[in-house]
């Protein structure tokens, strides 16, 4: 069914602008037999940010950038992380998940317009909703896994709003939309292949596709398949930290606790079994021993890339009834299983007691344990994700005489499971006092005899007293999170003509919603009971929140040159939260042929999710210790707050587009976004700062306001204030001569403004800042992206430079050293970074004069290998803007029936 109207009724639905991108999707060009018949009869297209629809001349007020499939391509994406990776927009995106800033989420992929984090933007596929993943990442942010929504193959475009949303979409476009629409009315049959190989470690990926598509007189069907094996990258394949970088202080070797506040070093060795000792105190201070701790090098257990396995499944279908009304139905599903490196055991943070009668104590009376059960030279534990999401979505659309309606439901679901092996507490400690194993009775049993053995804690482990796999095994045991995220979406909204104005009809449209989001976490038995040394538990959680949405939009065609857009929405959650009206305003002026106008103004609403009120749970983070002076590796527990207030923005845009002469588009915009009540987690390090001998939430080992830091508890809060702004740039210039099509190409995204109040640490300037000791996100100033794409008969290629901008590192000051207490001559310069990628593309099939088509392409991604800027940091650098694989070349044959 096609929806043909009047060309001035613009009677329509989700959609805002004609794409303001290089790679343009135009929609089908109605047929018709006059210019006068043309006014009167064309086809409107579907397009991101409106519920009106639009011809396809309208230009849209408010910021689009729309990346299609021949971009995507030309990138050499093998994932939907592969994109928004390269988009300047994106700040602080969680795509290389590590253990150190993005604890439980490997296997998962986000997105993060404007840096104001990973859940303010709201993620559509055709148009509709995506469920939240289960497991939300270390600031607690449930967010959309953009590796679990579809094949790549059955992408036909990625569309970005790039004002706020809220207005038009709820709570979650407080930064703008995102919608990935897919291949519509494909008929034939496409495979392709994908192998792409690092320059470091066994770090390959392999990528298997398939798409199919059938068209008839009273419908369509397209049904799509992917699968992704990616192969791990350690850090100890291509090390990029210090080793003082990944240290803890928490080793084994170990340290122990003679009295409070005085730790010394295994008298019976600690650099000769791999450890780092830290001398606290001059020699002879405790005679015969040293004071200080035994360090640990954690690092080259962990990971960069973890290993993966992707299998994405995805199915449309649509049937006309009638020539008025159409049955549309998709179904998707996604299985991501993930295997992240860690450390062969966690620290321990319980300070367990050596009894004086243990046959390897060298003190001669009790002293308490500080280290890990296994240490240097054993394996590494592994943590497991397995994420499972399914999505159903259905709707009815009918034409009208002056518009059109629909009716939708959509249903996702995700299951999500993390597990993570730890050392139990109790059992921990009665292996200690000699009454370890799993079939020891400590009741009757006598400490080191029979099925009852000691835990040795002391570097005779490694030479003459090991400790056996008995009595190690019987203190360990694995935290399993079984976690689901369920959405359920019903929604009704109609559009029509209502009266003509001097540039055509205005048109009207007006929508209700209900949607339910629940949350549950079933943490195992001994989470339950806090059973565990590091990780420690936490209770279970079950929540869901219910939001009533009514919406209207009208769009006003003043005039041929003028359009103005009006839309409101409200939305009730009940309860403390309450409700919301939000607002929008957006005018485009077309002051000539080649020059246009367009700003928006809007204001958002963003409310507290289940997790943030409700849920908990424990990370590890790197902190910097006022009180000692160095780093350490500590345990962050956060709890929910069921005080939060919903968090409200106002955000504004103003932009022009400028075409001075045929195939050259400029495109600028200037954006701004400020937030009032921002929800963020307590920022562990500021906290620290702020107040490091706060006993109700800092907790160290030995001496409670001076021993090392061991655990750091938070909570969620609102914050004060946030404000950014920036601005954007887009250009390009199609060149023909006799040598083929050249295409220049320009992105960049450069923000002036992020200024931020952080609870603990104040007013922050955070623009050109990582701001690792605040709430906000790495904040680069300048991002761009040149590009030059060359077509010529079967050829074609794409060469990229890829920059981003140097910014100061708040957690290390100029000279190298730990920020503990101010830099006076300024934080730590993380270099720019330049990198380039480039594709080449040759169609087989039109060489051999095949039946089938036959694309090659052949490609690289950073092709020079540079290393991101080294950061002084867990792991070397940071994951929020850089990537660490390095160079990656990958081949792709694709064929087409």
């Amino acid at each position: 069914m096609k929806f043909k109207t009047r060309k001035t009724a613009v009677a329509a639905m989700v959609g805002t602008a004609l794409f303001c991108s290089p790679y343009l999707a135009s929609a089908q060009e109605a047929e018709v037999e006059n210019e006068q018949e043309a006014k009167k009869d064309v086809e409107l297209i579907l397009v991101t940010g409106s519920f009106v629809r639009r011809s396809e001349n309208f230009e849209s007020p408010s910021p689009l950038a729309v990346v299609d499939s021949v971009a995507i391509d030309a990138i050499g994406a093998k994932n939907i992380a592969d994109i928004t990776q390269t988009l300047t927009i994106n700040t602080g995106a969680e795509n290389n998940p590590d253990a150190f800033t993005q604890n439980a989420t490997a296997g998962t992929s986000n997105i993060n317009l404007r840096g104001l984090g990973v859940a303010s933007t709201l993620v559509l596929l055709n148009n509709k909703r995506q469920v939240v993943t289960a497991q939300p990442t270390n600031e607690g942010l449930n967010f959309v896994d953009t590796s679990s929504l579809v094949p790549m193959i059955a992408i036909d475009r990625m569309e970005v709003v790039k004002d706020g949303a809220s207005a038009l979409y709820g709570s979650d476009a407080v930064a703008g939309v995102v919608n990935f629409i897919t291949k519509r009315n494909y008929d034939g049959a496409m495979v392709s292949v994908d192998y792409q190989d690092g320059a470091h470690g066994d770090n390959k990926e392999y990528v298997l596709q398939g798409l199919w598509g059938a068209t008839g007189d009273k419908g369509n069907v397209i049904a799509a398949i992917s699968y992704t094996n990616r192969s791990p990258l350690f850090i100890n394949d291509r090390r990029l930290s210090r080793p003082q970088d990944d240290t803890s202080a928490l080793g084994n070797p170990a340290s122990f606790f003679i009295a409070p506040g005085v730790p010394v070093i295994d008298p019976f060795g600690c650099e000769e079994f791999g450890g780092f000792p830290q001398i606290l105190a001059p020699e002879g201070t405790v005679p015969g021993l040293d004071v200080g701790l035994c360090g640990f090098d954690f690092g080259p257990f962990y990971s960069y890339v973890p290993d993966e396995s992707r299998i994405n499944a995805y199915t449309r279908a649509e049937y006309e009834f009638t020539d008025d009304i159409t049955w549309t139905t998709e179904i998707g599903m996604a299985r991501n299983r993930a295997e992240r490196g860690g450390a062969p055991s966690f620290p321990i943070l319980t300070a367990p007691v050596v009894p004086d009668y243990h046959p390897q104590n060298p003190f001669g009376r009790a002293v308490s344990f500080f280290g890990r059960a296994e240490g240097n030279g054993q394996p590494g534990d592994a943590a497991n994700t397995e994420s499972d999401t399914f999505r159903f979505s259905t709707n009815l659309q009918g034409v009208t005489d002056s518009g059109f309606w629909e009716i939708s439901y959509t249903r996702a679901v995700n299951d999500f499971v993390f597990s993570v092996p730890d050392v139990l507490n109790t059992e921990f400690q009665l292996a200690l006092l000699g009454f370890g194993g799993s079939n020891c009775n400590p009741v009757l049993g006598t400490p080191g005899e029979g099925s009852c053995e000691f835990f040795n804690p002391f570097a005779t482990s490694y030479t003459s007293a090991p400790n056996s796999d008995y009595v190690l095994n019987s203190f360990t045991a694995k935290q399993v999170i079984d976690s689901k995220s369920d959405l359920e979406v019903f929604e009704a909204f109609t559009s029509f003509d209502t009266f003509e104005m001097g540039g055509g009809y205005a048109a009207l449209a007006l929508g209700v919603q209900y949607r339910e989001n629940s949350l549950r976490q079933d943490y195992d038995e001994l989470s339950n009971q806090d059973s565990f040394t590091f990780v420690i538990g936490n209770p279970d959680l079950d929540g869901s929140q219910d939001v009533w949405a009514a919406f209207g939009e009208l769009a006003l065609p003043v005039s041929d040159e003028l359009d103005v857009q009006l839309a409101v929405r409200y939305e009730d959650y009940g309860g403390s939260i309450g409700s919301t009206v939000d607002p929008k305003l957006a005018i485009s002026w077309r002051a000539t042929d080649e020059f246009s106008l367009r700003g928006s103004i809007s204001t958002s609403f963003r409310a507290p999710t289940v997790f943030l009120a409700q849920g908990g749970a424990t990370s590890l983070q790197q902190v910097v210790d006022p009180v000692q002076g160095a780093q350490a590796f500590v345990a962050v527990r956060t709890s929910g707050n069921e005080d939060l207030k919903p968090e409200e923005s106002t955000a504004y845009n103003i932009g022009f587009s400028y075409e001075p002469f045929r195939d050259l588009s400029i495109e600028l915009d200037y954006w701004n976004f400020e937030f009032e009540d921002l929800i963020i987690q307590e920022n562990a390090q500021a906290l620290l700062n702020a107040d490091p001998t706060d006993t109700s939430r800092i907790v160290r080992a030995g001496d409670p306001l001076t021993g090392p830091v061991l655990q750091i508890n938070n909570t969620y809060v609102n914050a004060s204030s946030l404000e950014t702004s920036g601005i954007d740039f887009v250009s390009s210039y199609k060149m023909e001569t006799e040598l083929g099509n050249f295409t220049p190409t320009i992105q960049a995204t450069y923000i002036t403004k992020y200024d931020l109040n952080d609870p603990q640490a104040g007013d922050i300037d955070g623009a050109g800042r990582r701001n690792f000791n605040n709430i906000g996100v790495s904040s680069p100033e300048l991002r761009m992206n040149i590009g030059l794409n060359w077509q010529h008969d079967v050829h074609a290629a794409n060469l990229f430079l890829r920059y981003i901008s140097s910014y100061d590192d708040d957690q290390n000051c100029a000279d190298g050293t730990s920020n503990t207490g101010g830099c006076a001559n300024g934080f730590y310069e993380i270099d720019s970074m330049l990198t380039v990628d480039a594709q080449y593309n040759i169609d087989l099939g039109s060489v051999f004069d095949t039946d089938q088509s036959y694309v090659l392409t052949i490609g690289g991604v950073n092709l020079f290998d540079e290393e991101p800027p080294q950061v002084f940091t867990n792991s070397g650098f940071d994951s929020k803007v850089h990537d660490p694989r390095g160079r990656q070349i990958y081949a792709r044959l694709a064929i087409e029936f």
